[in-house]
């Protein structure tokens, strides 16, 4: 089989063979490794450079590629492409294999062959013209294993150390993707490392790290919460410094970005459904064990300082913590009692989906007292003279000191009496401890939690007014 264009026919990887004459090929790059110099053999005190790709063309067929020579041309030919460009590669080398060695440092392909690129023979082109480019493309998103064959990142941490140094395949959602580092090896090499935060039903933060340029480019290209990996010939390893699993991207790896399986659509509609609610995000932030202390929070806002310094931050996630002289000008707590108080889990303290019954993240529980436990979940608007800040979240023991009684107490109110609680607390000015961090799929683009809301001293309130004697907000 060949495939034609109108100017060559490219034969397919699977029908290649050392004994084809001059072949050409086309595919799309689905896996890169940086460009690496080994000491030349031959010339000693010089270097000879190497990388290496692999490339589809088929939802079956893939092929590994290397090329090695001198410096300008390997660097030149590397920076010429990256993963999911489509390449045409005119007179490769066609290769048998070397069996486990070839695949020890290389993806595991389903070819007896690879291809080795000579810069006095071959040609490597980027192909965007041909009439196969969209159906390559579309191979991007197919995962070069099994799509069943994956561990859950709750089965890695759950394993722990008896999975240290193991290779395995994992499919996870992108919670956070961090910002490069760069530095400089004990042997004068430059390096760089970025380490990326994933997620699925089973665990909230799990990092997997890259340490070359190509999977560190790949990365910055993911959006948090939105994007799904399969990442395949993974390295996990025990981190002794932090206690925890890791997993590693090494030259074997190949990640597909956003795959199209089953088990895939079910990990995307897990993250839609948590990003639409807000659930992931109170998930993480409940499951933080540091208690914040008030007292660290000194920087005063307006709400309008407030809202230029947070959309400011140039898309960081960093949170800003700060006070408000303000007053609560929306509580709506005495219409329907289901809009304030959820169900969460009593292990992981996650809310409990209420059609289901069922905790996402420790499965399937009862409804009994000894599993789940009653939680205030109210969202409020905060005003001040300069402006209003809507939806701020007001939760837990928080909402418990603001509003003056428990759960339970809340529940024995009549309607009566609840309006009446709501009046205590509406339009009074008050000392509200915040903290709010970019998220674009809440109301307003922040999203507010209330560390603590009590009436504010007379005095100190007319102060802030006046703006004097208040902290410097620090810019």
């Amino acid at each position: 089989m060949a495939y034609s264009s109108s100017t060559r026919d490219f034969v397919a990887l699977s029908d290649l063979h050392p004994n084809l004459a001059r072949p050409n090929v086309i595919g799309v790059v689905i896996g890169k490794t940086d460009v690496r110099g080994f000491p030349d053999r031959k010339n000693i005190g010089s270097e000879r450079y190497t990388f290496g790709f692999t490339i589809r063309d088929s939802p079956t067929y893939f092929i590994n590629v290397s090329s090695w020579g001198r410096e300008e041309y390997i660097r030149s030919l590397s920076e010429s492409f990256r993963v999911g460009d489509c390449v045409t590669i005119e007179n490769p080398l066609v290769q048998s294999k070397e069996g486990e060695k070839e695949e020890k440092f290389n993806p595991i392909t389903p070819s007896c062959y690879k291809l080795l690129i000579s810069e006095n023979h071959s040609v490597v082109k980027t192909s965007s013209c041909y009439e196969m480019d969209t159906k390559l493309l579309s191979l991007l998103h197919l995962p070069v294993k099994d799509p069943q064959d994956y561990y859950s990142l709750g089965d890695i941490t759950a394993n722990g150390q008896s999975l240290d140094g193991r290779i395995l395949n994992v499919l996870a959602a992108v919670m956070s993707v961090g910002e490069p580092k760069y530095f400089i090896t004990t042997d004068k090499r430059k390096g760089q490392r970025c380490e990326v935060k994933l997620y699925d039903e089973t665990e909230m933060s799990f990092p997997i790290i890259c340490w070359d340029n190509e999977s560190i480019q790949l990365a910055q290209s993911w959006i948090p919460r939105e994007t799904v990996i399969f990442a395949s010939d993974v390295r996990v390893n025990f981190d002794k410094f932090r206690n925890c699993m890791t997993a590693t991207v090494i030259s074997k790896t190949i990640i597909t970005t956003n795959p199209e399986t089953a088990e895939a659509n079910v990990l995307f509609s897990f993250i839609r459904e948590n990003a639409q609610s807000g659930a992931f995000h109170d998930k993480m932030e409940e499951q933080s064990k540091e208690p914040i202390n008030l007292e660290t929070i000194v920087d005063v806002y307006t709400v309008k300082q407030l809202k230029e310094k947070a959309l400011q931050s140039d898309g960081k996630t960093e949170p800003v913590f700060g006070i408000i002289y303000g007053y609560i000008s929306m509580l709506d707590i005495d219409d329907n009692v289901s809009k304030v108080i959820r169900n969460r889990c009593s292990v992981c303290r996650f809310v409990i989906n209420e059609t289901s019954n069922m905790c996402t993240f420790c499965g399937d529980i009862s409804s009994d007292s000894n599993s789940t436990f009653a939680s205030f979940d109210i969202l409020v608007d905060l005003t001040d003279h300069t402006g209003t800040l809507y939806s701020c979240y007001l939760s837990d023991c928080i909402a418990e000191e603001t509003l003056g009684c428990t759960v339970h107490e809340f529940l024995t109110l009549t309607e009566d009496k609840r309006t009446a609680l709501k009046w205590q607390l509406l339009l009074e000015r008050s000392k509200i401890y915040f903290k709010v961090t970019l998220s674009p799929n809440w109301r307003s683009g922040l999203k507010a939690n209330i560390l603590s809301c009590k009436l504010a001293n007379p005095i100190e309130a007319s102060q802030s007014l006046l703006g004097k004697k208040l902290h410097h907000v620090a810019w």
